[in-house]
């Protein structure tokens, strides 16, 4: 049974920042292509960040050069470095795999498969 599970939200003040987390079992993590999105009351999903499996990224415009991916193989987590933190990105945090051996795939508009309960973000201005 995959599961993913994310940690490391708060709240902090607008130009803070905040790591999350999401430990993955259950699957083989690093023939996945991870992501991080976000949702805000009221608006829709939107992907905030993946990885592919060969370390290749592609950034929401909104988030580029503030939040960085990583992740450990070894440890089987994903992790979100967010740093000049704006209110705009409150929002609850997902963790989500599928399974995409290309960089393509990763990035393509198919769906993921495999989805964490979420951490909520919270920036105060």
């Amino acid at each position: 049974q995959v599961q993913l599970v994310e940690s490391g939200g708060g709240s902090v003040q607008a130009g803070g920042s905040l790591r999350l987390s999401c430990a993955a079992s259950g699957l083989v993590f690093s023939s996945n292509c991870m992501g991080w999105f976000r949702q805000a009351p009221g608006k829709e999903r939107e992907a905030v960040v993946r990885i592919a499996t060969d370390g290749s990224t592609r950034y929401a415009d909104s988030v580029e050069d503030r939040f960085t991916i990583s992740k450990d193989n070894a440890k089987n987590t994903l992790y979100l470095q967010m740093n000049n933190l704006e209110p705009d990105d409150s929002a609850m945090y997902y963790c989500a795999a599928k399974g995409a051996l290309s960089a393509w795939l990763c990035f393509s508009g198919t769906p993921f498969r495999y989805w964490g309960q979420g951490t909520q973000v919270t920036v105060s201005s």
